[in-house]
């Protein structure tokens, strides 16, 4: 139950304080009726609004990983494809600052960031037997003024680091 508690307040979906008087009350319980209620209104990880990835940094080794929906973008994230494919899908993501750093680095290996409209991207680095595209740069409309920058440093070596700013849906 502590452990449960613990893993609630390290998500945030318990404040400090909260976690430190559920968990004298799960040491003082006598029942399995007190514990259930402690636990009763924390809705479990998979529940939340927001996705919450254990590690900071997103690394794939001769496979594939895959960041989408709604999920926290810390200020800096290193993101690795080492002989795999990284897809990292910010359209619905929460940036955690203005200006986001994403240190992409791809070898023999593909790194793919998805960008909403509106997000400017700037993309620094180096390539050596790669790819660096951006394609569809977003500039910020008259009322989108603070939607963020992303900054992409790059290293590819024999693999690709690509920028995608889907097109809208345009209706008949």
């Amino acid at each position: 139950m502590i452990s449960l508690l613990s893993e609630a307040a390290g998500d945030g979906r318990l404040s400090p304080s909260e976690h430190e008087e559920r968990s004298g009350q799960a040491l003082a319980a006598r029942t399995l009726g007190e514990l259930a209620q402690l636990t009763a209104d924390l809705a479990p990880p998979a529940g939340q609004p927001i996705r919450l990835y254990p590690g900071r940094a997103v690394t794939a080794v001769g496979g594939r990983e895959r960041r989408e929906g709604r999920w926290v973008v810390p200020d800096a994230l290193p993101v690795t494809a080492l002989f795999g494919d990284v897809v990292l899908d910010l359209r619905n993501a929460v940036l955690a600052s203005q200006r986001i750093v994403i240190y992409a680095t791809a070898v023999c290996g593909q790194v793919r960031l998805i960008v909403p409209a509106g997000v400017t991207v700037e993309m620094t680095g180096r390539s050596f037997l790669g790819i660096r595209s951006v394609r569809g740069r977003g500039r910020p409309a008259a009322g989108d003024a603070g939607s963020g920058v992303i900054e992409v440093r790059t290293l590819a070596l024999g693999g690709a680091v690509k920028v995608v700013t889907p097109r809208r849906v345009r209706r008949r």
